[in-house]
């Protein structure tokens, strides 16, 4: 199990790729690839503080981060079977042959507002990305799977649960993309930011990249890394 812990993001991303390098196993996947893979816990204290870019970790560059928190935040077009976006803020509970009732799509995060408002110490506000009855049926199912919110101390923290994350080309911009939602449901609650829990069940780099990985990670170890930081 990799554990770190920084106070900010480009950091935390940078300590828990060293922390695969070093102690991921080797194993599997059904893309007939090896990946050094291992259960993973990233922890930023304050998600908002700067910098908060790491230029490595924005594998689409920085219009491409900017096209991909926009996506999950408003929507957009996707020739995906779903996007975040839907899943979060319009969600299609499961349609059976025989309703004849319209089933009404859900704002999750409506929900998580109106609970937190009520009740900031709830354990109850989560949002569910996985629909069992369309994603066992697809070669592409959702890797995010739940986000889970909470006032602690006036401000939101968040925990967002992935089943897969690739922790060299994604991961970063999925988490710099999540606190940006983070932020604006503390908006919505008028609190502050706070604490950022990263969890991924499978946080691995493919054995097509290990190159690329040894060598970014020789980077972090020696400071070079830092210049990539904005």
């Amino acid at each position: 199990m990799i554990y770190v812990r920084s106070s900010v993001l480009p950091d935390a991303w940078e300590k828990s790729l060293v922390e695969l390098w070093r102690n991921g196993s080797l194993i599997m996947t059904e893309y007939d690839q090896v990946s050094i893979d291992s259960p993973a816990v990233i922890i930023v204290d304050s998600p908002l503080n700067e910098p908060r870019i790491h230029l490595k970790g924005c594998i689409a560059g920085l219009n491409g981060l900017r096209k991909y928190v926009e996506e999950i935040l408003y929507g957009v077009e996707s020739k995906w079977e779903y996007t975040y976006h839907e899943r979060i803020f319009s969600y299609l509970p499961p349609v059976f042959k025989n309703d004849e009732v319209e089933v009404e799509r859900l704002n999750q995060i409506d929900y998580v507002v109106r609970k937190l408002k009520n009740a900031p110490y709830s354990r109850r506000a989560v949002v569910v990305i996985w629909q069992p009855w369309v994603d066992e049926n697809t070669d592409y199912p959702p890797c995010l799977v739940y986000l889970w919110f909470r006032i602690i101390n006036e401000k939101l923290e968040m925990h967002v649960h992935m089943r897969s994350n690739d922790a060299l080309k994604a991961s970063f911009m999925n988490m710099y993309a999540y606190t940006e939602l983070q932020k604006y449901v503390a908006d919505r609650l008028g609190c502050g930011v706070g604490r950022y829990v990263h969890v991924a069940d499978s946080y691995h780099v493919y054995e097509r990249d290990w190159l690329w990985f040894e060598k970014f990670v020789e980077q972090v170890e020696s400071g070079e890394s830092k210049k990539y930081w904005r």
